[in-house]
């Protein structure tokens, strides 16, 4: 039957009460064919009648939409790279698989889990769902009668579900679809080495991924990592030998729009507090789902210094450099200001040498009054020798306003041919020898995580705030390294309060 549409359903709903007992029945059965034809055929509206205090999000309509464009055979691989707590498992791993052997029952189903307890579990779920009166009355999927095993089991039409742990045996068995959900676990992320990630690409090459039946397809459903992990091994090797075309979908826990992903159950302050708990990667790659990487970076985290004491070093010069967004209406950019100061620090031989610490950094989506507002604020409040503002985008107007308000600065223009890969390998030579620290702060390792992200992280303007103070710094000859042209020093007294 053709589904009936929201009105029609709303007026035979608005009259049901009203009408005599048998027309009432009428009304009651086509309503009833009408919600099981919507189970057949709309996932989103499947889960809704299965798990009735299921609280949607728009992330599950994307996903539905995907999940039937597979069941559709539109779709042969779908990667889903989403946060924790977001109902990545219900929604792959437990009810996917209930909704697919209901449409087709003579289909077959691996389901993977990082541990074989948990696929399992997986697969016990599915099986009671199957075996239950509200799922019975939207499909006729029966289990075989010998299907006792919760990760094993078959359908009276034929189909199949198999349930495995990374690293687990799958001879001998056939998938129509196969379903990888989340394959890393937090232990293997603990040990910070590259072998676990290639042990599991190595397992999905060599196993899973051949087991797949001709014209399956692959689901798989993951928090990011690292770089290294699975999602990532995959799209790297895929593009160089052009064989499976992925669709990949991002969910970021908190979206460029500074709004949460699911705010009907993840307020943005409960966000918030977790990215203040957990450290700067964690909270890029398993919240953002964009893991950083040394790998072709300029800066790299260990060529940072860390200033342990709570209070900074007296320093001798500061120096305030801004980077503008073009609008905030450009959802990807950001404005940023890092605040630097160059203090004497004893080398390894025992001199006084010049070196640089950073002192503050901010980085914010802004319209152009509170980006004016905040340049004043943070100018006031640590009053720098020299402030440095990029006259490009916002830059240019901040540049006259400011001036227009007093404020002496310098105003920096790249030169033509310098790009920003250029600005930081440039200073780069700075982190290597030494010389460059940072505090323990939160906003201090995000400084440290975008810089050893650079070229290839999504965000790159406290990258170009930094590039900018430091360049500024070495060519001022406020600082050198043995690499330098030896010159005569320059001394610069003065004595600030700090952070």
């Amino acid at each position: 039957m053709s589904l009936l549409t929201q009105k029609e359903v709303g007026g035979y709903l608005s009259v049901v009460d009203k009408v005599p007992a048998v027309q009432r029945k009428k009304i009651l059965q086509l309503l009833e064919l009408d919600r099981v034809e919507r189970c057949r055929e709309s996932y989103l509206f499947f889960v809704q009648q299965m798990w009735p205090v299921f609280i949607s999000g728009k992330h599950h309509k994307i996903m539905a939409d995907a999940f039937e464009r597979v069941a559709r055979g539109e779709l042969k691989r779908l990667i889903i790279n989403m946060p924790p707590r977001h109902t990545k498992s219900e929604f792959a791993s437990y009810l996917l698989p209930a909704w697919f052997l209901g449409k087709f029952p003579e289909k077959k189903i691996i389901q993977t889990a990082h541990t074989a307890e948990l696929a399992v579990g997986f697969g016990r779920k599915v099986r009671n769902l199957v075996q239950s009166d509200p799922y019975k009355k939207v499909f006729s999927t029966e289990l075989s009668s010998d299907s006792k095993a919760a990760g094993r089991w078959n359908t009276k039409q034929g189909g199949d579900y198999f349930a495995i742990g990374v690293g687990g045996a799958v001879t001998g068995k056939g998938a129509d679809i196969l379903i990888i959900d989340d394959p890393h676990s937090e232990q293997e992320a603990k040990q910070n080495n590259p072998a676990v990630y290639d042990d599991v690409y190595e397992w999905y090459t060599s196993g899973p991924r051949q087991r797949l039946q001709p014209g399956g397809a692959i689901i798989i459903v993951m928090t990011r990592w690292a770089k290294r992990d699975l999602t990532g091994q995959i799209l790297k090797n895929s593009s160089k030998d052009g064989t499976d075309d992925w669709e990949v979908i991002e969910f970021p826990a908190i979206l460029p729009s500074g709004t949460p992903l699911w705010p009907g159950f993840w307020k943005k302050e409960e966000l918030e507090a977790v990215r203040a708990e957990i450290p700067v990667t964690k909270w890029e790659a398993q919240y953002q789902q964009n893991p950083t990487s040394e790998e072709g970076a300029i800066v790299k985290r260990e060529h940072w210094r860390l200033w342990e004491d709570e209070d900074p070093p007296e320093c001798e010069y500061l120096i305030q450099s801004w980077d503008t967004a073009f609008e905030k209406s450009n959802r990807a950019d950001y404005s940023a200001c890092t605040t630097w100061g160059v203090f004497q620090h004893l080398n390894e031989k025992g001199i006084y040498q010049p070196n640089i610490i950073l002192l503050d950094a901010v980085k914010d989506r802004l319209e152009f009054p509170e980006l004016k507002k905040k340049a004043f604020e943070l100018w006031k409040e640590w009053n720098p020798d020299t402030l440095i503002i990029e006259k490009r985008a916002a830059g240019a107007p901040l540049v006259y306003e400011l001036r227009r308000m007093g404020i002496p600065l310098s105003e920096y223009t790249p030169y033509k041919g310098q790009d920003k890969i250029a600005r930081v390998n440039s200073i780069a030579d700075l982190f290597a020898s030494g010389v460059v620290w940072r505090p323990d702060k939160r906003w201090a390792e995000e400084v440290v995580e975008e810089m050893a992200s650079f070229p290839n992280g999504d965000h790159d303007d406290l990258v170009d705030s930094t590039s900018q103070a430091l360049m500024r710094f070495r060519q001022g000859g406020f600082i050198t390294i043995q690499s330098d042209e030896q010159e005569e020093p320059s001394y610069f007294k003065r004595r600030v309060e700090y952070y």
